[in-house]
């Protein structure tokens, strides 16, 4: 099955060097394969990637979901050729491969596999298999062992929703293997997917820190069966591996989605401090990257989609009021602010401050609800619950003990 072009990380070396297994002494793998220079010596580098056993480093977690597709991820410790097989059943039967070209996507370690030409509100069963590369000569390839996980489900979003639910967690700073399954824990109600509020990391160092700290715990916890959407905050825009970051996920930072009676507007609100402050040495521009995102925005709201909501919810990881007077606060307020209140939307959703509150409408400021999640300490973090139907949207916010910390109720103002 053909399907769209995937990300930008089908090249070699490209993909194995941001696998991040550097050896303890002498050259790693990664740095053998780059340094040789004969036949021979590239035999011997490669040779490193097929010791061991070969295995899954996480179990498979969606992406992009949507009524007719899902994006199904993974990642394996060798290079390899991979593939979906999926059904409305446990005998599956049918297979999805990501094709560029009338090449087939392969020798990759990190896989993206989009399912489409899926039914609406329908529940499919899948699971994830990786074939062993060992050899890959321009006329000769050679497989080795297939790995193969458990079989999942998933279901569709119904094309045209009555009620939509979803949670959100935001600031768990390299906390994720603890903090992802006992926030999970508290809720006890359906919900339909997870959204990631930014500052899932301190900072980016290397992929065993995203696999660590990220996708495997959000992947055993409940992203093999419920898709997860996210954007960045301003700690995602730190460390030297903070451009692969992209890589990991099925979707930008910034998008504009309708699910049922709720349109989401998601928006990425880069660093905190000015571009020109001496810890960004120079390679940032988050002012004219927010300011695009302004002219973006101006024509996201005059969008039929956006008109029609019954409910208008923007998620963002900076809040623009209640976070200080800092430079990335200000800019979102002076960009996005306006824009907010001329499109009348209903509810705002954001992270950052580590002080969890709930803010309702203040005049000349924001006729809107603003909700900030906690922190990542015990104590101060929380899980943010949400339910919209065609008339009515309900949010809690849970602290860490499941105690309910506060809530907003609203009604549709579209009939």
């Amino acid at each position: 099955m053909q399907d769209k072009p995937s990300l930008n990380r089908r090249n070699f070396l490209g993909n194995i060097t941001k696998a991040g297994i550097l050896g303890a002494i002498g050259l790693s793998p990664v740095a053998r394969v780059a340094a040789a220079t004969t036949e021979e010596e590239m035999r011997e580098a490669e040779k490193a990637f097929t010791e061991g056993e070969h295995a899954f480093l996480c179990q498979p977690y969606l992406q992009n979901p949507g009524p007719t597709a899902m994006t199904v991820m993974w990642m394996s410790n060798k290079p390899t050729y991979s593939w979906v097989e999926y059904g409305e059943t446990n005998a599956l039967g049918s297979t999805a491969r990501n094709i560029q070209a009338g090449i087939v996507d392969s020798y990759d370690r990190l896989h993206s596999i989009r399912l489409s030409n899926l039914k609406p509100g329908t529940t499919y069963h899948y699971k994830v298999l990786s074939k062993e590369i060992t050899e890959f000569r321009p006329y000769k390839l050679t497989y080795g062992e297939t790995i193969t996980s458990d079989t999942f489900s998933f279901t569709t979003p119904a094309k045209n929703p009555k009620e939509v639910s979803w949670l959100v967690f935001n600031d768990i700073h390299d906390r994720g293997a603890d903090s992802f399954p006992h926030l999970m824990a508290l809720n006890k109600d359906p919900y339909d997917f997870v959204f990631l509020n930014g500052d899932m990391f301190d900072y980016q160092e290397d992929e065993q820190q995203i696999l660590d700290h990220l996708l495997t715990p959000l992947s055993k916890t409940f992203a093999a069966e419920k898709p997860f959407l996210f954007t960045r905050g301003n700690h995602e825009t730190r460390g030297k591996y903070r451009r692969e970051l992209a890589n990991y996920f099925d979707g930008p930072y910034i998008f504009a989605k309708q699910w049922g009676p709720v349109h989401f507007t998601v928006l990425d609100t880069g660093e905190d401090k000015e571009d020109t402050h001496p810890v960004y040495a120079g390679i940032v521009d988050f002012d004219e990257y927010r300011r695009q995102q302004a002219e973006n925005l101006k024509q996201v709201v005059l969008s039929p989609a956006f008109k029609k909501a019954k409910f208008r919810v923007v998620m963002m990881h900076i809040p623009h009021y209640y976070s200080g007077d800092w430079h990335g606060p200000m800019e979102c307020r002076k960009h996005f602010g306006p824009i907010f209140e001329q499109s009348k939307i209903d509810l705002f959703i954001a992270g950052h401050t580590h002080r969890p509150g709930i803010h309702q409408p203040v005049a000349g400021q924001h006729s809107y609800p603003i909700v900030i999640g906690g922190g990542p300490k015990d104590g101060n973090r929380t899980l943010i619950k949400v339910k919209a139907t065609e008339k009515d949207l309900s949010l809690v916010m849970l602290k860490d003990d499941g105690s309910e910390m506060g809530r907003v109720d609203l009604k549709s103002k579209r009939g």
